[in-house]
């Protein structure tokens, strides 16, 4: 049998949370799953059983029981029990608070002449026109004047 690398050592109260976590089934399946593992995986389990049979028996990749053991190990009960926050989102907004600034202050100032008043595809053109953002719908000028209850009418 091979070394394990990451040890799960349960205290009684994280031992006594984990239970009840899987004996109430309130919460999220994966949760629930990784409780499961972090309990079967205890050394202080009377029943110990490796990473393979806790696989098996929990219908999951090894890979996944050493990557909650090693979550456990390195960065506690909560991180191994919840799912990984993103550091960066997959895509990064167009409209940041600049760029909003700018077309709440294109929409304060004095329509182009001939007009009476600025029309939301006039601002979005506008706005492309003056390279504040390189492309933009009408509805999200409207969006962005709805936030800040200014109305173009």
């Amino acid at each position: 049998m091979p070394k394990v690398l990451y040890v799960v050592d349960l205290s009684e109260n994280e031992r006594v949370k984990l239970m009840s976590i899987v004996n109430k089934r309130k919460t999220s399946s994966k949760r629930i799953l990784h409780a499961n593992i972090l309990l079967a995986a205890d050394i202080n389990n009377p029943n110990k059983i490796s990473a393979p049979v806790i696989a098996e028996r929990y219908h999951v990749h090894r890979q996944t029981v050493q990557t909650v053991r090693k979550t456990y190990a390195t960065e506690g009960l909560e991180a191994a029990l919840g799912r990984k926050k993103r550091k960066v989102p997959p895509v990064e907004p167009k409209l940041t608070g600049d760029v909003e600034a700018r077309i709440i202050a294109l929409c304060c100032s004095d329509p182009p002449s001939g007009y009476e008043r600025w029309t939301l595809r006039m601002v979005a053109d506008e706005t492309i026109k003056l390279e504040i953002i390189s492309s933009i719908s009408h509805m999200s000028v409207g969006r962005i004047l709805k936030k800040t209850n200014l109305s173009l009418i």
